[in-house]
């Protein structure tokens, strides 16, 4: 009886380590899951802040001579006046791809007034956006999250047709 002892007590906990191997395995599972998604709620509450930072600085390139920046390296230094002005320290990278792939919405002129993430992944966040970003819970990828400036013109919101970014 002695030598069965050993051997049959060896397979039960064989059988308890393969169960904590599988509990432990379904925990990290889990674990990466909130992880990821945690990550991309970030990467949004960037976008919307990054976003926001270009139509605040398209707005204020506007209003410091009624004309729209032709490229985004106009936001960080306009050289149209003698001492030239900074509206951005530099142009951010899209959080959702990590690289300034921006896709710029342009006006018939070929003006810049606003930006869009080149990313074509689904949104977590639906609901709860800034009155100027309502748009946005209609929106079924990233790259629909316009970021717009519009010109007032006479007292009135611009009407000029503009060109959406390719998609």
């Amino acid at each position: 009886m002695g030598p069965s002892s050993p051997s049959g007590s060896a397979g039960f906990t064989y059988l308890g380590v393969l169960l904590a191997v599988a509990f432990l395995g379904i925990a990290l599972a889990a674990i990466g899951t909130v992880w990821t998604t945690t990550l991309r709620r970030e990467r949004e509450a960037q976008l919307l802040f990054v976003g926001d930072a270009f139509r605040s600085a398209i707005a204020s390139y506007y209003a410091n001579g009624r004309q729209l920046p032709q490229e985004l390296e106009d936001l960080v230094e306009d050289q149209r006046t003698p001492l030239p002005r900074r509206y951005l320290r530099r142009i951010y990278l899209d959080p959702m791809t990590g690289r300034a792939d921006w896709q710029l919405l342009r006006d018939p002129d070929g003006g810049i007034f606003g930006v869009a993430s080149s990313s074509l992944r689904t949104p977590l966040k639906r609901a709860n956006f800034p009155a100027e970003d309502a748009e946005f819970e209609k929106a079924e990828r990233y790259c629909d999250w316009l970021f717009e400036f519009t010109p007032r013109r006479d007292g009135a919101r611009g009407t000029a047709a503009r060109a959406r970014p390719a998609r």
